[in-house]
């Protein structure tokens, strides 16, 4: 929860999970200061208050057959809440799409979508997303090569800001 204070510990727990989330919780202990049983406690309440949302492997989609990723950038005809939200809810239901993004601006949402290849994005760009309710217009964007797939965030900017304020 965004309005919930972390202690430093609490900190240095997420971003040592961020990081490597299969250590063991003596490891996790170990790296960041504290004996087993405070660690486990501590992670409990993260992962209960929301700050930990969930475990998962990071998958080269490459490495699985899924060559293609596409950025799709959705104009729809109407932005009343029902609308958004429906069209969310359509979104959340389609495979290939992995992120959805609400944003500002001329473009109402950006998908980020993965492929096997381009004829299975293609039927799903004309039989899905464009005939999809509402949809005004999609721009596609295919990805070249990814510089940069960092997750979660960047925890040397709080502990930066954490100094700054002490």
């Amino acid at each position: 929860m965004a309005g919930t204070r972390l202690d430093e510990i609490d900190r240095r727990i997420l971003a040592e999970l961020q990081a490597d989330g299969r250590m063991t919780n003596v490891e996790l202990a170990r790296r960041v200061g504290i004996s087993a049983p405070p660690c486990l406690r501590r992670v409990r309440g993260l992962e209960e208050s929301g700050h930990i949302r969930g475990y998962h492997a990071d998958i080269d989609p490459r490495e699985l057959g899924f060559e293609v990723q596409v950025f799709a950038m959705v104009r729809l005809a109407s932005q009343h809440e029902r609308d958004l939200s429906a069209f969310e809810d359509l979104a959340r239901n389609w495979p290939l799409v992995r992120e959805c993004h609400m944003l500002n601006g001329e473009i109402d949402f950006i998908l980020k979508c993965t492929s096997p290849d381009l004829p299975t994005f293609q039927r799903f760009l004309t039989e899905s997303l464009t005939a999809a309710p509402n949809v005004a217009s999609v721009k596609t964007s295919l990805v070249i090569r990814c510089s940069k797939d960092e997750p979660g965030v960047p925890f040397e900017i709080v502990e930066e800001r954490v100094r700054e304020a002490s």
